[in-house]
């Protein structure tokens, strides 16, 4: 789903909340009050396209988490006591709150994690269409009822809150995937811990700013801990959190789901992903150049949907052709600064996962796969620029083709037909999703139904489901039955309740 090697997944002081400029320590939000960590240590938070020193970042531990935690627990009684109808006008409340920053949203993101302001608005479109979707709650939270199931017996089944919910999220959609757990979590009755990304977390820390200046929810229903690896781990192992909704590479949510699970928590762990798109002779050009560039390196490939796999489906000629044509389109995008509207392809998350791309690229020249587009070029001022990188002919097994790089780099793999593809792309232990490009019902069909992933793209390259329908990846990409967002979302955060009368 995410590569965050900064933690185990993953120019105000408090009490007056964060701000978009200046190179100050943020503070955590506890219990309905700004509050510095207890811990000292920090890392910093840089703008990737031009190094500039954005905000020291706390790294805050057990204590700091042990405090939200408890916070939490203190508010969730009366949040749960709280009607539907007013925990969703709550949820309203913030829809409408998003609704009226998006822009500045938009720039945080922008300035913090390097996307484009473009791709950067979508985001936030996005997080505020979760919102949206959270608020049909007091309809969701229906049970059921059979009347007379035996002489004079009725039962009944009621949802209710599971309780403290901890949410551990990526760098890669700061906006979004805390809006994918949030809204759920609190319109359901649950009260909540955010544990952002530390490599960019101004957007949380907006966020939360908003929250508190808007009075929406009551002290200790949102609470949000900065830190890494270490607040991680007090999250999974705290007994006053209930489940855990987690965002990350397939790694790290495999030890989240099994670490969580064995502390007794509920837990969605959605993890990592190698997307293939299944290019069809007969598809149209335009549609198929625009889905495929804008999925491989929209967001410089840091995405979970993002295609990494090129299928070139047909002769050698035909492959050859389309292979021309994604290398042409390719070579026209604009590298840059994403607070640059002419840019295309923005600089990576930090330098570090630059040089850590770059690797992998020489790693399958070294192989003896063929770097057709090269965008090892100049780093930027923030050292973290990477160009789109075309790979053609990467040996079986190679990592390029079977591992989530997490970066513009895009694989060609050359097939001689659909079966065929189908075949190579359910080889891989991933299953996030996948796309076809193709002007035939028949092969959309055949495709749709054979593929093995979770969310499927006809002529779209990134196969993103709207906030009404679950975030649904299979296999290795998902820990757990219940992805985020649809229906499946007030599932997780609620427990089921079964209660059987008889009266005389």
């Amino acid at each position: 789903m995410a590569r965050d090697d900064e933690d185990m997944t993953g120019a105000t002081t408090a009490p007056s909340g964060p701000e978009l400029t200046g190179a100050r320590t943020l503070s955590n939000y506890i219990g309905g009050e700004w509050r510095e960590p207890i811990a000292e240590a920090t890392q910093e938070s840089r703008n990737p396209a031009t190094g500039e020193l954005l905000a020291q970042v706390p790294l805050s531990g057990a204590a700091d988490v042990d405090a939200a935690a408890r916070a939490a627990r203190e508010a969730f009684p009366g949040w749960r006591a709280t009607s539907p109808l007013k925990r969703a006008r709550a949820v309203f409340a913030l829809r409408d709150l998003l609704d009226a920053h998006r822009d500045e949203l938009a720039r945080i993101v922008t300035t913090d994690m390097g996307k484009t302001l473009a791709d950067a608005a979508g985001e936030v479109g996005r997080g505020i269409e979760s919102t949206e979707a959270a608020c049909a709650a007091p309809h969701m939270l229906k049970g059921d009822t059979l009347e007379g199931v035996a002489s004079g017996l009725d039962v009944e089944m009621v949802r209710q809150p599971v309780g403290v919910i901890g949410a551990i999220t990526p760098f890669n959609f700061p906006a979004m995937i805390p809006l994918w757990f949030l809204p759920y979590a609190v319109v359901c009755g649950n009260t909540f811990v955010l544990k952002p990304s530390e490599a960019d977390p101004l957007t949380s820390a907006r966020l939360f700013e908003l929250i508190d200046g808007a009075a929406i929810f009551p002290p200790g229903v949102v609470n949000l801990v900065h830190g890494g690896r270490d607040a991680v781990g007090a999250l999974l192992d705290h007994p006053q959190v209930d489940g855990i909704s987690f965002v990350g590479s397939a790694a790290t949510a495999r030890i989240v789901y099994t670490r969580a699970a064995e502390s007794g928590k509920r837990v969605q762990a959605l993890g990592g992903a190698k997307n293939a798109m299944t290019l069809m002779p007969d598809a149209d050009p335009d549609l198929m150049l625009n889905g495929v560039l804008g999925s491989a390196f929209g967001a410089a490939g840091q995405r979970c949907l993002a295609g990494s796999i090129a299928v070139l489906v047909g002769t050698e000629a035909e492959q050859d052709l389309t292979r021309d044509l994604l290398l042409e389109g390719a070579g026209r995008l604009r590298v840059g600064d994403g607070a640059d509207a002419g840019t295309d392809v923005c600089p990576l998350v930090t330098p570090a996962a630059r040089e850590r791309v770059v690797g992998e690229i020489e790693r399958a020249e070294a192989e003896g796969a063929e770097v057709v587009l090269d965008g090892r070029r100049d780093p930027g001022p923030g050292g973290a620029l990477l160009g789109p990188t075309i790979v053609d002919r990467a040996a079986p097994g190679s990592r390029v083709l079977t591992e989530e790089i997490f970066g513009p780099v895009l694989t060609l793999l050359r097939v001689p037909d659909l079966d065929t593809a189908l075949a190579r792309i359910n080889e891989s232990p991933y299953g996030n999703a996948s796309s076809i490009f193709t002007s035939s019902g028949g092969a959309a069909r055949e495709y749709r139904y054979g593929v093995e992933a979770g969310m499927v793209g006809v002529n779209v390259g990134v196969a993103a489901p709207v906030a009404w329908f679950p975030f649904s990846g299979w296999k290795a990409s998902l820990d757990g039955d219940l992805p985020s967002n649809g229906a499946d979302a007030f599932e997780f955060y609620t427990r089921k309740k079964v209660v059987t009368a008889r009266w005389a």
